[in-house]
């Protein structure tokens, strides 16, 4: 079984995809950037800023899947210059402080409508 989850209080798919999957309890959300999900554009800002973003659309996208951040197993983080690392990790640190899922974070050549990040998890549902 296979069930997609979408919900209004994050950004709405901008290609062939869905914002997550739960399959056999586990949730895969697609990768958030920095979109206002009240107006669908880039928020205005830094790393700083666009993570606060990605992580509340992330957040927004787990608890339609019946998970919540404290169930996330593993994230990816894409980032467009790997010098922002440090202030990146410093909202994903204050996100994820107890107990943090796996994690790869990756500089990428270029991303969706030229963010500074763009972050993807997977998470078990109802935990």
């Amino acid at each position: 079984m296979r069930d997609t989850v979408s919900t209004e209080k994050a950004p709405k798919a901008i290609g062939p995809y869905t914002q997550a999957i739960v399959h056999n309890g586990i949730a895969y959300l697609s990768g958030q950037i920095a979109l206002d999900p009240s107006t669908n554009q880039l928020v205005e800002g830094d790393v700083t800023v666009q993570t606060e973003r990605v992580i509340q659309n992330l957040k927004a996208v787990l608890e339609a899947a019946g998970a919540s951040l404290g169930s996330v197993l593993k994230t990816t983080v894409f980032l467009k210059d790997m010098a922002d690392f440090p202030k990146m990790n410093d909202v994903y640190g204050r996100y994820f402080a107890q107990n943090p899922p796996a994690r790869s974070t990756v500089q990428a050549a270029k991303l969706p409508r030229d963010v500074s990040v763009e972050i993807d998890a997977i998470a078990a549902v109802g935990s």
